[in-house]
């Protein structure tokens, strides 16, 4: 019997984006942490797109840095291509978008973990909880070993009992062929959690050398590249770009497909698990929007150090034989030669509901979870919930107030509150329509919004929190400026007018009023704007944006008043709902399995009406006063 017994402050299980984030966090603040993981050459890996951001999930890698998390600063070191998605539309929903070097991206970040104070790297499989008086006391792994400690954080990703399937072919391994977990979930059961079964896809990989790329549309990263980290030198990340392909599927992929779904394990019943809605494999392309006739298809690459590519958009888990055809029916692809075999993999995650907003377990105090273990989708998601489990294991350990971030002020608020409040029957990923104040969420404020709050819970270093302040200081006083500064109806203006099509002035008016027009901007008027200060470039771009959307803005902060009012009026933990009386019966159900913290989560649960919460609020203003 193995008789090893060491201590610590946390055990993180899992060293993925959400167990990265998670350590690093736990050990920066201070708190002694040890990270497990089935594998230390699988840290930070990429086990399916080799891209960091994108739509509304470039803002939650904004809204990990401005806290103090590590995605951003470790894709500025290793990407390959940048592009600012959706700039042609309004600024809520441009996103950051990066083309990783896979394996770079994952050894910068190893290289992060293993030089952090207090943090310790593992390789072993985690495969029981230890837990008594409904309190974690640590974890023992598959030697026998007993790891003690105050807090645990488990971000075991789709690694848990994983089986990766194509066709009739089915292994019990994880991602990429390493090792699946398989004895986790049985100790999770025993204490009491309640379990999911959810599945997910990747494409093949495919030599770059047997792809005729004259036939793709060529697609570049951005001139200028925005960087990801509010720390890191915009002059830091103006390098030599690779390109990515688009090119499309066709009729005759179709036709390949259609003929081939009795074949395909998602269709004959041998996945169990639910796929996510938001990133269908192929098959369920075909199947679902049977009346378009092309899909599209982007080739990227994996990085530097290989000539393999992604074929995003071709997930997949048909057999080998028709992925061969299937793929080799798309336009440039006519000869490609498969690397890796495109697979879907099932795995064991919990259901979210059991969770606090703080992602601390209801039931099991010192428990914490984050990542697609959680029931999401993506290595954005992971990483911001790996990130907030982390900082409230270590606030909890301190006995300080844990950090709870909600919707009006960050999608990560969004995420975290959509998956403890929401019934998810399906991986779920962010999306830029969930958010209610996106106006306000923006990925160019992440900073403004919550560097505060990464400053206060001991992330954020002094240096940085005073940058945000002069920032802050700068902003203000030239929006100020804009508004009071007069623009004279001169030749000089009426002529700039002209040049973009805007109506001359008949007298003066302010620079402000000039920015609100919607073909002007506060860059483009800076010819006649000669006592304008010298300013960093995203000090002007937030002075543009609060002119520009003022109105919008000022609406959308007063939603979030009553909004804040409502999540304010929190709810007794030990409140009898079956004591209530008026409520309907579903809603009694549902709030005694959600148990909501305030009066806000209880109205965004399904089956809980207005009326119930007028009931809840009458109940609770008697309850207070017999109480006192």
């Amino acid at each position: 019997m193995n008789s090893l017994i060491e201590n610590y402050d946390v055990v993180v299980v899992g060293a993925g984006h959400a167990g990265c984030e998670a350590a690093l966090a736990s050990a920066r603040l201070g708190m002694e942490t040890i990270m497990f993981t089935v594998s230390v050459d699988s840290i930070a890996l990429m086990p399916c797109n080799p891209n960091i951001g994108g739509s509304s999930k470039g803002h939650l890698v904004r809204e990990i840095d401005a806290l103090g998390g590590e995605m951003g600063k470790n894709i500025d070191k290793t990407f390959i291509q940048s592009k600012m998605l959706n700039v042609s539309k309004g600024p809520a929903v441009h996103s950051l978008r990066a083309q990783a070097d896979k394996q770079n991206y994952s050894k910068t970040m190893r290289e992060v973990l293993e030089h952090t104070d207090h943090l310790t790297v593992r390789q072993a499989e985690v495969t029981e909880l230890l837990a008594g008086d409904g309190a974690i006391r640590g974890v023992k792994t598959f030697s026998g070993a007993s790891y003690m400690a105050k807090a645990v954080i488990l971000c075991t990703g789709t690694y848990l009992k994983a089986r990766c399937i194509y066709g009739d072919v089915s292994s019990y391994t994880g991602p990429n062929g390493l090792q699946a977990a398989n004895y986790l979930t049985d100790s999770l059961k025993k204490l009491g959690v309640e379990m999911f079964r959810f599945k997910t896809g990747t494409p093949a990989r495919i030599d770059g050398r047997s792809i005729d790329y004259s036939q793709m549309e060529e697609q570049f990263g951005d001139e200028k590249v925005v960087p990801f980290s509010f720390s890191t030198d915009p002059e830091d990340v103006q390098i030599e770009q690779v390109s990515c392909w688009l090119t499309y599927t066709n009729e005759k992929t179709h036709e390949i497909i259609k003929e081939n779904l009795d074949r395909s394990p998602l269709f004959s019943g041998m996945i169990e698990g639910t796929g996510p809605r938001y990133c269908p494999s192929i098959e369920d392309k075909v199947v679902k929007f049977a009346d378009k006739n092309r899909h599209q298809v982007f080739i990227e690459p994996e990085g530097l150090y290989t000539t393999e590519m992604y074929v995003g958009g071709m997930s997949s888990s048909l057999p080998e034989d028709v992925q061969q055809a299937m793929y080799r029916s798309v336009k440039g692809l006519e000869n490609a030669k498969i690397v890796r075999n495109a697979y879907a993999i099932e795995y064991d995650c919990i259901n979210p509901r059991q969770l606090n907003p703080t992602l601390e377990f209801k039931n099991i105090k010192g428990l914490f979870s984050g990542g697609q273990f959680n029931g999401s989708s993506g290595y954005e998601e992971a990483a911001a919930q790996g990130l907030v489990a982390g900082i409230n294991a270590a606030l909890k350990i301190k006995g300080r107030e844990m950090m709870v971030l909600d919707r009006s002020e960050s999608y990560i608020g969004v995420l975290i509150d959509d998956l403890v409040t929401k019934e998810n029957h399906e991986p779920y990923r962010m999306m830029t329509s969930r958010a209610e104040y996106r106006l306000l969420l923006r990925q160019d404020n992440a900073d403004l919004r919550l560097r505060k709050k990464g400053f206060e819970a001991g992330l954020i270093g002094q240096t940085e929190y005073d940058r945000l302040v002069l920032k802050e200081e700068q902003i203000e006083a030239e929006i100020k400026r804009a508004e009071h500064r007069n623009i004279g109806a001169s030749r000089e203006v009426q002529e700039l007018l002209e040049s973009y099509g805007s109506t001359p002035l008949k007298t003066g008016t302010t620079l402000a009023e000039l920015i609100r027009r919607p073909e002007l901007s506060y860059e483009l008027l800076a010819p006649v704007d000669p006592e304008r200060p010298q300013l960093p470039r995203d000090v002007a771009e937030q002075v543009n944006i609060n002119i520009k959307y003022d109105g919008y803005i000022r609406r959308q902060l007063k939603q979030v008043e009553q909004f804040k009012k409502l999540e304010s009026k929190k709810i007794p933990e030990e409140i009898d709902y079956d004591t209530v009386g008026g409520l309907r019966i579903e809603a009694k159900q549902k709030l005694k399995l959600y148990r909501p913290v305030s009066i806000g989560q209880a109205s965004r649960i399904s089956g809980v009406s207005p009326a119930d919460i007028s009931v809840l609020l009458v109940y609770l203003e008697q309850y207070r006063y017999h109480k006192r």
